[in-house]
């Protein structure tokens, strides 16, 4: 009985994992191959002042930079031409939810399955946010315009995008959260600026996700109100712990209608 017990975080994160990998394999299998990035601050490229929209995209537990790259190619419009992309790695970290095992990890995970319930590791998101804060002060200190900066992420990199988003002390362009959770209580909300709280959330969540359970997303809402922060979430019927075309396809038509909605407001007469 122990030793299935001891498995079982383990077993969920590794059908997650496979999920994920198996979708972007199908999806994109005719896609180029891209090259690895080591970290989260090493692989923070130069910044490219022609690029006037900026997407972070933080991947999940035990999952790589690279392997989430050909994400970018769903976006077809031509508005993402100019869309700078960058797909850091998380750095190998001790996590508690698989009993001290080394792997990609932005901050510890003390359980899984997640719940509403479910304690969180504050100190080490906060040092986690602290690093996405790094890469947004490279861009705009680059010549990016605030408005124009977007995070997205999947599983743990969702609850890191929600962090760093709301703790950031400018208003960004939007967080896209997939199937994740509010990494700290409530108590947090002291620290989140009137400017940060202007940062619109998108927050998509598999109904079937049995690794981040689906309550754990709906936490959000509540969490979000109180916090005065706008946030439109979409459930997915039948989706499990993974990204959807569907997904994809919408945070598209999302952001590409704030880039247009900010094109239009900083235009000069």
């Amino acid at each position: 009985m122990r030793t299935s017990t001891l498995k079982k975080p383990i077993v969920l994160l590794t059908i997650a994992l496979l999920t994920t990998v198996f979708f972007l394999l199908v999806t994109f299998s005719q896609n180029k191959h891209y090259s690895s990035s080591p970290s989260a601050i090493s692989s923070s490229r130069n910044s490219d002042p022609m690029a006037r929209t900026f997407i972070l995209w933080l991947h999940g537990l035990g999952d790589s930079g690279p392997a989430n790259e050909p994400i970018k190619t769903i976006f077809k419009s031509p508005e993402f031409r100019n869309t700078k992309w960058l797909f850091p790695s998380a750095p190998s970290n001790p996590v508690s939810c698989n009993y001290g095992m080394v792997m990609p990890s932005w901050f510890d995970i003390r359980e899984l399955p997640l719940t509403a319930g479910s304690p969180n590791d504050e100190s080490s998101v906060l040092r986690a946010v602290k690093d996405v804060h790094a890469i947004i002060d490279k861009e705009i200190a680059g010549g990016i315009n605030p408005e124009n900066v977007y995070i997205c992420g999947f599983s743990q990199g969702g609850a890191l995008t929600l962090a760093s988003v709301l703790l950031y002390p400018k208003a960004l362009g939007g967080g896209a959260v997939f199937s994740g959770w509010v990494p700290f209580n409530s108590s947090t909300i002291n620290q989140f600026t009137e400017d940060a709280k202007k940062t619109p959330i998108l927050w998509s969540h598999g109904i079937d996700d049995k690794t981040v359970l689906f309550e754990a997303g709906q936490a959000a809402l509540p969490f979000l109100q109180e916090a005065g922060v706008a946030c439109e979430f979409k459930a997915y019927p039948d989706l499990g712990h993974s990204i959807s075309n569907k997904e994809l396809q919408y945070l598209e038509s999302w952001i590409k209608q704030r880039m247009q909605s900010s094109s239009s407001s900083s235009s000069f007469p």
